[in-house]
């Protein structure tokens, strides 16, 4: 590919007292794209992400954002950068409404007086931005956006979190396994929304291990096998089968067979 990268990594290293969970790991996301993360259990994509979203430092490597070598302390600093991430937790508040979870940590002051020495919250305009953004995603059975989180279906709520981050991700979305608990509607659903997320021109990682959700989403596969990148797979052009054999270890790279 001729077009930059978004977000790249090179050379990642981490280690854990004797077990090193990342080995000279490289990845590469690319504008508008939605590349799935998949490996099997202890494969070392956890950690990868962690140390692209701020969550872990590697001990060698580096990533750039834009072209520029970035070196994140910490989560709150990666967002600065434009890089959200949304946990299987959902990091989310139950009792707190919808505007107030989009804005957690992030919250509107009012101006003036108010707001700078009595610290009140504009809570009018997190209402309409909260508003706007899940309009924008298509989020419309979501009537009341002051009801609390706890009254949502898991669907919803996973739908609130991905609207979160595509709110304030400017540069990349990480999500880790958003489908992990939901049915097959509300899956659905969601899937739709992270397309849609890809189609406003904010490129997605995602972390999965549903193949079939990754190999309808997914633009690009990321094999994630024993700390490093193994390889980079089209959906197109190979079989479920083969993507599962290459992250478990039964198949190489080398004896890939063209999907059907």
């Amino acid at each position: 590919m001729s077009i930059e990268p978004v977000l790249s990594a090179r050379g990642l290293t981490k280690r854990f007292g004797r077990v090193t969970a990342m080995d000279r790991c490289d990845f590469d996301l690319y504008p508008g794209e939605i590349q799935a993360v998949i490996g099997d259990n202890g494969a070392g994509k956890s950690t990868m992400i962690k140390a692209l979203s701020g969550a872990v430092r590697p001990d060698e490597g580096e990533v750039t954002l834009d072209g520029q070598r970035v070196a994140f302390s910490s989560p709150i600093e990666a967002r600065e950068h434009g890089i959200e991430t949304v946990y299987q937790t959902l990091a989310m508040s139950p009792a707190l409404s919808i505007a107030d979870n989009m804005f957690m940590g992030r919250e509107i002051r009012r101006g003036g007086v108010m707001g700078r020495w009595f610290r009140q919250l504009d809570k009018a305009q997190m209402r309409k931005v909260a508003r706007e953004k899940l309009s924008e995603l298509g989020l419309m059975t979501i009537q009341n956006i002051d009801q609390t989180v706890e009254t949502l279906s898991g669907g919803q709520r996973q739908g609130v979190a991905v609207a979160r981050a595509a709110a304030f991700g400017s540069k990349v979305v990480i999500l880790d396994e958003p489908t992990a608990a939901l049915g097959v509607k509300e899956s659905g659903k969601v899937l739709e929304l992270i397309q849609r997320v890809r189609d406003r021109g904010v490129p997605i990682i995602l972390i999965s291990h549903n193949m079939p959700h990754v190999f309808e989403v997914a633009d690009r596969i990321h094999v994630h096998r024993l700390g490093r990148r193994l390889c980079v797979l089209k959906p197109g052009e190979v079989s479920m089968s083969d993507a599962v054999a290459l992250m478990t270890g039964a198949l190489s790279p080398d004896e890939m067979s063209p999907a059907a």
